[in-house]
């Protein structure tokens, strides 16, 4: 028999993954984009609003390898169909929040769909696509990351800025419903990726190739989200900028990070994974070492961000495919734990940014992550030095 090519078609089970992704997506960045609005309404500084990013990371860290054994036997229709429907009411009830004290844990019970359906929507690709296209489908999931960043994102900054950020909640808990029903449509019955066995999870936290893969997308997520997390406020801090040009300058960003990674989806399979993601963070550390000269306008910031938008989540979606090459078995746990470290990432820069806004220091935010990401780029050669000399091989065909 032929093999399928790495060309030929995507299932359409993945097209109803990749949007899932988009609107999870779009509701973990919901609160960055409406940050400003969040804390002007409810009455907290903008440190304290930015905890709802890091509490809401830290569930989805600890639940993504949490819920990956739960769920283990789970139908991966029912499931992931079930996580978008439970999205959808909490992120309602959450637009309907009285106040910060009682939005800060509906958030938190609202983001375990996250730390299900990124992880398991991975898990799954495996026994949708051959092995020839494991890295373009991975990255093609990953895509409604990206696309959520080109469109969820500033469209919830405009509608943060002009309706207020509930009715940004709301529309995500609208899409929410809608992607669901695409899910159970399109997705497959009976597909469940074997069950993550106690030898499973031990051979994966006893790999130093596989943990230091994992330790790579931890300080990409903690070097970014230093700053990204407070993007909103630090650009009405230096540019003056309103709600409309806040959410043109998250569209630019946006449309960027959506190009890097179809860029990446068409060459990763060529190039390999963890080139690639080398190559990704690469971009990000060259923004954040440039990130001064944006404070001379709006058109310098805007060049400032295009290295950074390109990587940000092509990184990550090379990072996924980087770990499933690199022990195919063992991807439903290294899946898991990636989402984890990316998700506890987010929630430790997102801490720090608000320690040091608190201290009067948002204008070195830049400084720390350029520190941490250029750590994780030393980590992720060190991994890949590890890689080869343990014997896990990344297959550049998938």
């Amino acid at each position: 028999m032929t093999p399928p090519s790495r060309d030929a078609a995507l299932p359409r089970a993945l097209w109803a993954l990749m949007m899932g992704n988009f609107v999870i997506g779009t509701g973990v960045m919901v609160v960055p984009g409406t940050l400003n609005d969040i804390s002007q309404s409810l009455g907290v500084s903008i440190p304290q609003a930015g905890q709802l990013i890091t509490a809401g990371a830290i569930l989805m860290g600890l639940g993504a390898p949490t819920f990956a054994t739960l769920v283990a036997g789970w139908d991966r229709r029912r499931l992931l169909t079930l996580s978008l429907v439970w999205y959808a009411l909490l992120m309602g009830i959450c637009a309907l929040a009285p106040s910060y004290t009682a939005l800060l844990p509906l958030r938190v019970l609202a983001v375990i769909s996250p730390a299900i359906f990124t992880p398991q929507a991975a898990a799954c690709v495996g026994l949708l696509v051959p092995a020839s296209q494991h890295g373009r489908a991975i990255t093609f999931v990953f895509l409604g990351w990206s696309v959520a960043s080109v469109m969820g994102m500033p469209l919830a900054a405009w509608i943060g800025g002009t309706l207020g950020w509930r009715w940004a909640f709301g529309l995500v808990a609208l899409m929410s419903f809608a992607s669901a029903a695409w899910v159970w449509r399109d997705m497959p019955n009976g597909i469940r990726p074997a069950a993550l066995s106690r030898q499973a999870w031990g051979q994966t936290l006893g790999s130093p190739a596989l943990m230091l893969a994992v330790g790579v997308t931890l300080l990409s997520a903690f070097g970014q989200f230093t700053l990204f997390s407070y993007f909103a406020p630090y650009l009405v801090q230096t540019l003056g900028v309103g709600g409309g040009t806040l959410s043109l300058l998250f569209l630019w960003f946006g449309a960027f990070g959506l190009a890097g990674n179809v860029a990446l989806s068409r060459w990763i399979d060529r190039i390999g994974a963890s080139r690639g993601a080398l190559l990704m963070m690469g971009g990000m550390a060259l923004s954040l070492l440039l990130w001064p000269l944006g404070r001379a306008g709006l058109w310098q910031q805007a060049l400032v961000l295009v290295p950074w938008a390109i990587g940000c989540f092509a990184a990550n979606s090379a990072q996924q495919a980087r770990l499933v090459h690199m022990s195919p078995a063992l991807a439903p746990a290294t899946v898991a734990l990636n989402t984890s470290a990316m998700y506890a990432g987010q929630g430790m820069g997102a801490a720090l940014g608000g320690v040091m806004i608190a201290q009067g220091q948002m204008l070195r935010l830049h400084e720390v992550g350029l520190v941490v990401m250029l750590a994780a780029m030393a980590l992720s050669v060190w991994a890949t030095n590890i890689q080869k000399r343990s014997g896990l091989t990344q297959s550049r065909q998938g």
